[in-house]
């Protein structure tokens, strides 16, 4: 990998997310992770992060890169970062790619990207356990940190298809042992909405999970739907980052739709994209806030 058409992550703005995590992990709060798929919805959860002076970290997924590439992603983030910048704020983001390929994780290595999401839990353990090992050894000589996955998470996450499966303890000690910075674990959690006969978390799983790998901060997938007591608890078991997205989605939509069907669209300029997707950006940024307080992070900048 060439040194010289890379860009570093420090040098648009954003922070090593390990030192977010261990920040989060010590003080008993999850980080915020929220994907973005449009300009509305990035500023929305930017609008959040002043206001709430909380730390986040922004997922970008393989197929948001089909859309717009890693490289302006990175650049997107930058102009959040300088925007926080002047305004006199020192508040930490990260750009992290959110169930990356193999491939894809040294295209946000060379993009600029903080962090990277290898996931994995598709291939056969010993085969995870190589292409993790040679991510990590990467991605420490960059300065980035890498999350692995044990037991696939169930559902759809932008394109990515999951069965769902507890992750196996065993296997979790064996990735973290590899030096990965934090493990997202299948513990009962799935991608978009959760069916109304869902179980919950299972928080033996999670338990055992600790016991096996120790102080290292682990990763909390799904986070729509998930009730508040579930999720509390679960950060009191180690999870130190909560990923968001399905949630964010569905009250954009709302908020668009009831524009539309109150006709606020046929009034005077109200087609213009600035008026009509204002009311799903504002939307978008009290679900953040509302996300903010539940996990702690709050003040936490």
């Amino acid at each position: 990998m060439e040194v010289a058409d890379m860009y570093h992550y420090s040098e648009l703005g954003q922070v090593n997310t390990k030192l977010m995590f261990q920040k989060a992990y010590e003080g008993g709060y999850a980080i915020p992770a929220f994907n973005f798929v449009s300009i509305e919805q990035f500023n929305g959860i930017m609008d959040a992060v002043i206001e709430k002076r909380s730390p986040v970290i922004l997922l970008a997924s393989p197929n948001l890169h089909k859309q717009l590439g890693y490289e302006m992603l990175a650049r997107i983030v930058q102009s959040g970062t300088d925007r926080i910048r002047n305004a006199g704020l020192d508040i930490p983001v990260a750009l992290h790619l959110d169930h990356g390929s193999y491939e894809g994780c040294y295209k946000c290595i060379k993009a600029g990207f903080t962090s990277i999401m290898f996931d994995g839990s598709h291939y056969p353990i010993e085969e995870n356990i190589e292409k993790t090992k040679e991510l990590v050894k990467i991605a420490h000589n960059m300065g980035l940190s890498l999350e692995a996955e044990v037991g696939s998470i169930g559902g759809e996450e932008d394109g990515v298809v999951g069965l769902g499966e507890c992750a196996d303890p065993n296997e979790c000690k064996a990735i973290a042992d590899l030096g990965i910075d934090f493990l997202a674990a299948g513990i009962g959690n799935i991608h978009g909405k959760y069916p109304e006969n869902w179980p919950g978390l299972r928080f033996d799983v999670l338990e055992n999970v600790k016991a096996a790998v120790g102080d290292m901060p682990l990763v909390l997938h799904g986070g729509t739907g998930i009730p508040e007591d579930m999720i509390k608890k679960a950060i009191s078991l180690g999870v130190a980052k909560i990923n968001v997205n399905t949630e964010c989605q569905l009250t954009f939509a709302a908020a668009t739709r009831e524009y539309i069907e109150a006709g606020k669209d046929k009034s005077g300029k109200g087609f213009d994209p600035r008026k009509l997707l204002a009311p799903g950006a504002d939307a978008i940024k009290a679900t953040v806030k509302e996300k903010m307080e539940l996990f702690g992070s709050v003040g936490k900048a």
